[in-house]
């Protein structure tokens, strides 16, 4: 059976689904997106994720064209209709189709938002096997817009951060910028030295990432010490640990950066018992 994607209210199947060639989603990457999770069923860190979106949209004066509620049943609805026991929930809401191609906003009383969502279904997501073993990052400049904690839908540098990554047979890549590490073409950035947990504080050069958060949070309630602040490459590169949080990945720890081995060069038991923790408690609070 085809899956089922929602565009603008309606509930149709993928290949019946359409947006005008006139949508500034597509003419001008003009629009935010959200990913949430989906573990057995039900939905991961949703109102983190609605409360992201919306700071999203006011920050570019967009107007949120779907209320909290029907935003949440609208995903549970294609949960059920896709049968998703893990995988994820894609949103994105552009300015919508004033009819024609204008760098000017157009009047939101007139031109209203396009909204569109979508499920992928991905058996395994809690119980990944790269967890177990760590993934290898390599460094890139950053070169992406000045405001990277608005989750806008221009995605083209990531991409070739991740094509770079892929090239030099690595899985990711993290972002520099004057020498000191942002954040991963996705996710956030952690390293772990002498058991202090390190990451870049939260400002307009990173995304405000929901799991990080969370993982932040259960942290802080273990008692584990945390430190907001950038660190180099060469610092990360030293840690006794690494990894990165984000709405797919949860915790995934970090063996690899630029050929050199962080720490024993396998996941070490920070990164491990934080996706622990966040798993468990992510799954009592999922709705």
């Amino acid at each position: 059976m085809s899956r089922i994607v929602y565009v603008n209210g309606d509930y149709l199947p993928e290949e019946d689904a359409k947006i005008s060639i006139f949508d500034r989603g597509f003419l001008m990457a003009d629009g935010v997106y959200e990913v949430t999770s989906v573990l057995g069923g039900k939905l991961i860190d949703f109102d983190g994720h609605a409360a992201r979106l919306a700071r999203s949209l006011a920050e570019l004066d967009m107007a949120q064209p779907i209320s909290h509620e029907d935003l949440l049943a609208a995903h549970r609805e294609l949960v059920a209709r896709n049968d998703i026991e893990e995988g994820l929930v894609y949103l994105q809401i552009t300015r919508g189709n004033p009819g024609d191609r204008d760098f000017a906003f157009p009047d939101p009383e007139t031109t209203p938002g396009t909204v569109v969502m979508f499920t992928q279904s991905k058996p395994g997501l809690a119980a990944s096997p790269a967890a177990k073993t760590g993934i290898r990052v390599i460094s890139i400049p950053d070169q992406r817009w000045a405001r990277r904690d608005i989750k806008t839908v221009q995605l083209l540098y990531p991409s070739m951060g991740k094509m770079a990554a892929l090239a030099a047979r690595a899985d990711d890549a993290w972002f520099i910028e004057d020498g000191m590490v942002t954040e991963g073409t996705s996710n956030n950035a952690y390293i772990v030295k002498g058991g202090k947990i390190i990451t870049r504080e939260r400002s307009s050069d990173i995304l405000h990432g929901i799991t990080r958060a969370a993982v932040l949070r259960y942290a802080a309630e273990a008692q584990m010490e945390i430190e907001e602040r950038s660190f180099t490459l060469a610092e990360a590169q030293a840690a006794d640990e690494a990894f990165v949080t984000s709405a797919t990945a949860f915790v995934m720890p970090v063996v690899e950066i630029d050929g050199a081995k962080v720490g024993t060069g396998t996941p070490g038991p920070v990164a491990a018992r934080l996706r622990e923790i966040y798993l468990e408690e992510s799954l009592k609070t999922a709705i």
